[in-house]
Order: structure tokens, then sequence, then C-alpha cells
């Protein structure tokens, strides 16, 4: 009983909270795990109490001693149930670890059906800085070139190439598992003669996600993906705004939303963070 009891005054505990937040800094990941398993330890604790508490007490059997007796059996009841878990705690870590945030998760976002070139988005893992510095340091020569032919954000091109490609681990692969070289998720349309890469992919349609197989271009260099993706924009009319000249970035970012390369209502926002993180690590 006195470890239930122990576990439910946990979070107050200054003492607990100091070792909680030393091993946060230094072990985030197995913080949180413990975090989430006191606070299920503590849940489950509340309500078996709450269901004493429901149930009528009034009775030839019911007195102190039994009432003292239900409640040890009830700690350890809770106590063996913490030790199994239910689930609560582990539900907790996956929404609340770094990488399940928006921004923060390697999984496909949205796509734009009612187009055959649209982009397969992928809303970016952060990985390390690290990742994201040899990322930025092997493509920034193409999204230059990019950027030359376009007038678009050199800085812009390469968040796209981020956001889509998951930083280059989420590319779109070929059936052999080779890469397609596609960063940028540009669909293969009718008029598209080179190889296609099917995938799996998520679409937002009425707000709501939907998950469709998808033809996608596939190419044999990411140079070739760099030049594809800057004829792709100058010979569709509907990114005449993303090509004003003077544009900045980040205005460029929002013309792409409201063009349609996709339809993750959110696809801007995302642009914009990640080009304040390759500004950091560039």
């Amino acid at each position: 009983m006195n470890n239930i009891n122990n576990l439910a005054d946990l979070a107050a505990s200054t003492h607990s909270l100091d070792s909680l937040r030393v091993q946060a800094k230094h072990s985030p990941d197995q913080a949180l795990k413990s975090v989430a398993q006191q606070f299920e330890a503590v849940f489950m604790n509340m309500m078996m109490k709450s269901m004493r508490e429901a149930t009528p007490q009034e009775g030839m059997l019911d007195s102190e001693q039994t009432q003292m007796f239900t409640s040890m059996l009830d700690q350890q009841l809770v106590q063996s149930m913490s030790k199994r878990g239910v689930g609560l705690a582990e539900i907790m870590v996956r929404q609340l670890s770094p990488e399940n945030s928006e921004i923060n998760t390697a999984k496909p976002a949205s796509t734009m059906p009612a187009n055959n070139h649209s982009a397969n988005n992928h809303v970016v893992s952060t990985g390390s800085a690290t990742v994201q510095q040899q990322f930025t340091q092997r493509f920034a020569q193409y999204a230059e070139q990019a950027s030359q032919k376009t007038g678009v954000s050199a800085q812009l091109i390469l968040a796209q190439a981020a956001l889509e490609s998951g930083w280059g681990k989420r590319e779109i692969k070929m059936p052999d598992g080779s890469s397609s070289h596609n960063l940028f998720g540009i669909k293969a349309g009718k008029n598209w003669q080179g190889e296609v890469a099917e995938v799996m992919t998520t679409e937002y349609k009425n707000g709501r996600p939907k998950k469709v197989l998808q033809p996608f271009r596939a190419y044999a260099s990411y140079a070739e993906a760099f030049t594809d993706y800057a004829k792709f924009l100058r010979d569709n009319p509907r990114y005449e705004n993303v090509l004003q000249p003077g544009q900045d970035a980040v205005n460029a970012a929002y013309s792409l939303q409201r063009a349609g390369y996709a339809t993750d209502p959110k696809y801007a926002d995302k642009l914009v963070q990640i080009m304040g993180r390759i500004n950091q690590v560039g």
C-alpha cells in the first residue's frame, strides 16, 4: 500500500521532481516513460477509489476492518495492474514523444488528388542537426541551380525537398528498393514518359486523410530531380504566383500552398519552420 501511495504522491515530491529533471536532461525518452507510468498508476488508484466510493457501504458485513482490508486489496490490485500496465502510459508516450509532434514525425501528410503532378508530402522527421546539415550541404548546389531557373529561393527549394523526403530518410522507393531520387513528391501524370514508382500515400479530401496508391516520377539522379522540379513549376500556370520576381521565401511558400501543390492545410507553415532549421544548420 505504501508503494502505491508513494506513486500517487510522486508528482508532488520535490525529490522526485528533481530526479525527473536530471533524467529528462540526460534521457528525455526514459523520463517521459517514467512520468507516464506514474500518471497511469495514480489514475488507476483514483479510479478504484471512485468505484469503491460509489458502492453502497452499509450492510451486515460492513465495518472499519472490512473497509481496511478492502482498501488493502484494492491497493494490491492497482499495484499488480501497474506492473503490467493497462496501455495508458504507452499511449501517452506515443502522443507526447517529440518525434510524434506534427512537424517532427516522419509520416505521409497530403497530396493534391485533382492534380496528377502534385506532391507526396511527408511531415519531416527532424532527426539530428547533423542529418539536417548533411542534407542541406548535399543538395545546396542543386537547389541553387533550380533557384536560378525559377527565381524561387534556394532555401525554400531545400525546405520542400526536406519536407517531402523527411530529410532524405523517407524517399520514394522503386519496387526493388532503390531510390527514385524523387525528393519533391511529383506525381507521374499521363504526359510523363519516364520511369514510375507506385507507393501508398495520404491525400486530404474535405480535411480528412485517405490512403491511396499513387504513381510518382522516378529519376536517374538527384540532379535530374531538381531540374525536373524547376521545369514542373515553370510549365504549370497554376504556379505563376510562386515564380513572381522578388518574392521572399515565406510568401512563396504560402503561394505554393494556395496553388495546390499539396492538400495539407499546414504545408506552408511546415516549410517556413524547416527553412528556419536550414538557417540554423546551414
